[in-house]
Formats: structure tokens, sequence, C-alpha cells
């Protein structure tokens, strides 16, 4: 990797790909272009409860250490308003009814390894979805509040109130990938697990896809 290169410019390059196949895989085309159904969100939504229950519990065992601690910022946390979405679209009782699609399943068990044994592999995840979150997923909260007629419930997994400037918040995150005191092979592991985990986005929207298709025939 060349030293003029930052090491987050070269995960940002790296997975750009990644990232845009992930965000055409064509169940979320549909949800964002009104093509798909509250049901559809509903079921992403359901998705998202195991990942984010996975990544945070992570969070918790990653406080620890010296180097993935500094990227765990509970302003991030997602769990609660995930849980509360969930309360509004689904109703009591919703976590008798939900379970974990394949690749979820897959990908929980990967950040639940990682998490316990790699703080590189962690911050290869946290920075795969937060700065999603912080970003495209901003995006993604509008157009469902629009879709759906949703105020705040419902999407409460998009608001970051205690975010008042995501973009400046996420430089300060890329100054801290570029603090990082890794070496370069290091950075070439947590780059491939960043690949790795959009690698399970797509193929999360894949099942999705799949599990309608199951579920109208």
């Amino acid at each position: 990797m060349p030293d003029t290169v930052s090491f987050s410019a070269a995960v940002r390059a790296r997975s750009s790909a990644a990232h845009s196949s992930s965000e055409g895989a064509d169940f979320m085309t549909d949800l964002m272009r009104g093509r798909g159904s509250r049901e559809d969100y509903v079921a992403l939504v359901v998705q998202h409860w195991f990942i984010y229950k996975a990544l945070e519990a992570a969070a918790e065992t990653m406080k620890a250490d010296p180097v993935a601690s500094a990227f765990v910022d509970d302003k991030l946390t997602r769990l609660p308003a995930i849980e509360a979405d969930l309360d509004f679209l689904i109703g009591d009782g919703w976590r008798d009814q939900v379970e974990p699609l394949p690749t979820t399943a897959r990908y929980v068990a990967r950040i639940a390894e990682v998490g316990a044994t790699w703080p590189g592999g962690f911050v290869a995840h946290h920075y795969t979805r937060y700065l999603g979150d912080l970003s495209g997923g901003q995006f993604i909260g509008k157009i469902m509040a629009r879709q759906f007629g949703f105020e705040t419930n419902g999407i409460g997994f998009y608001i970051f109130d205690e975010i008042a400037d995501p973009a400046a918040f996420k430089d300060v995150y890329r100054e801290q990938l570029d603090a990082v005191p890794w070496d370069a092979a290091e950075r070439e592991r947590v780059i491939d697990e960043v690949l790795l985990a959009y690698r399970f986005n797509t193929e999360l929207f894949v099942d999705l896809a799949a599990a309608k298709a199951a579920a109208a025939a």
C-alpha cells in the first residue's frame, strides 16, 4: 500500500465496488424504488436486529481493547431503536415471531467470532455497518418514511439523535482508522474483512428476495 494513500482512503477505494454491488441488490433496489412492500421493509428490519445485537455485544467486549475501543461510541448504538421500530411495526411479542435468514446466521456468527478474538475484524464490521448507516442509511430512512407514511416510529434505526453532524463524525472516524498501529499485513486483513462484510450484506438481500418469493408461491 503506497505511503501516500491513507488507510481509510484505501479501505474506501478497495470496497467501493463491493459497496455498489450491495446497494444494487434487487431486493433493496425494489424497496428504494417503490416496488417493495411494507412487509419487505419489516423483513429487513428483523434481520438488522440480529446483526446489531451481535455487533453491539461485540462492542461491549471490545471496549477493553486499546485499539478497537476508540471506535466504540454509544452515540452509534442502534439496538434500542431497532427494537422500538419492531414494537411499532410488528407489535408485542415480535421476538417470538422472528428468525435469522441463513446469511444473517452466518453474518452473526462471523461478527461474534471476530468480536471475541480479533480487534481488526471487529473494526471492519463496525466500519461497514455504522459508516453506511451515517451515509446511505440516512437516504434510505427518508425514502422509507415517505413510502410508508412513517414519521419517526418505524425508522428510528436511521435517526442518530446524538450525532448533529454525520459528515464530521465520519471524518473523525476515518482519522481514527488512519491512526491505528496495525502493520501493512494487518491492514490488508482488515480490508479483506470489510469486503466480507459487504458480501454478507449482498447475500442477505438475495436471501430476503428468496424468502419473499417463497412466501408468495
